[in-house]
């Protein structure tokens, strides 16, 4: 693969981060707990190393999987988590991260933006994240766009599975200029195109809760699995990075969501090194 804007030897693996973070959770607490079960499955449960796209996730020469960010008081959360992802992405390592609550996207793309200036993000979801302030607190999981707009840390947001917006978000959006896909307008009409590297924010929210109960905010009506992978796969530039956030196993049933989870991230794994890093 030749792009412009991914060089050639620029970067060399992807590690697997774990983040256990939910303070900012706005509803319950639990998806501090995801990160390992989704370590768990990926080691002992039914699933194979191998991907849709083709790539054998036991090669270590392209994949890690890193130890979890370990937070402290001292520290704010923000700097916390930006300096754990600038540290791999200056070792030449991009970065696929397990949340944790959607809070965790907003440090995570400080620490992208240094590194990718022209970045898109495709971001999957119910909610918008778009809140300029949520019961008071701007680093809610509902504000992380907010943030990361204002911060210009991408050149343009795209985001698909929305079915919750109110008069403050669709605001929210127009004046960030974000292209809202919502479910009622479901399927797509056109294919979506991007340009230059993409980074991709998936909440298990965005999924139909048939698919994964285990999150916190059950919306009806979402995407397929199938309609989420083929999203991924269907990514026509470089995936540089991406986040799986909000599943909280407290809620799940019976191993559904973590079982997804696991599913999704090795299937973003894949499309991250068959786009990116095997070029």
């Amino acid at each position: 693969m030749n792009d412009q804007y991914v060089q050639q030897g620029q970067f060399l693996q992807l590690a697997l981060l774990g983040i256990p973070f939910d303070e900012n959770s706005s509803y319950e607490k639990g998806p501090a707990k995801a990160p390992d079960v989704v370590k768990h499955v990926l080691a002992h449960g039914s699933l194979n190393k191998g991907t849709e796209l083709g790539v054998n996730l036991t090669d270590e020469n392209y994949w890690q999987i890193a130890e979890n960010v370990v937070f402290n008081e001292e520290q704010h959360f923000n700097d916390t988590i930006e300096q754990a992802v600038s540290q791999y992405l200056s070792s030449k390592q991009l970065v696929l991260s397990l949340g944790g609550d959607h809070s965790v996207s907003y440090p995570i793309l400080k620490a992208y933006a240094k590194h990718f200036p022209q970045l898109t993000i495709l971001h999957i979801d119910a909610h918008s994240d778009l809140y300029d302030s949520y019961k008071g607190n701007r680093f809610s999981n509902a504000c992380p766009f907010a943030r990361v707009m204002e911060d210009e840390l991408c050149q343009r947001l795209v985001q698909v599975g929305i079915r919750t917006l109110n008069e403050h978000q669709l605001a929210q959006a127009e004046k960030f200029d974000v292209e809202i896909n919502e479910m009622r307008q479901w399927p797509l009409k056109d294919e979506l195109v991007f340009e230059g590297p993409v980074y991709v924010s998936l909440d298990i929210d965005g999924i139909d809760p048939a698919f994964a109960p285990g999150v916190s905010h059950r919306e009806p009506g979402g995407l397929s699995t199938r309609e989420v992978i083929k999203l991924i796969q269907d990514i026509n530039a470089p995936v540089v990075g991406a986040d799986i956030v909000e599943f909280n196993p407290d809620k799940d049933i019976d191993g559904m969501t973590a079982q997804l989870a696991a599913k999704l991230t090795k299937e973003l794994a894949g499309k991250i090194i068959a786009s990116t890093l095997q070029i």
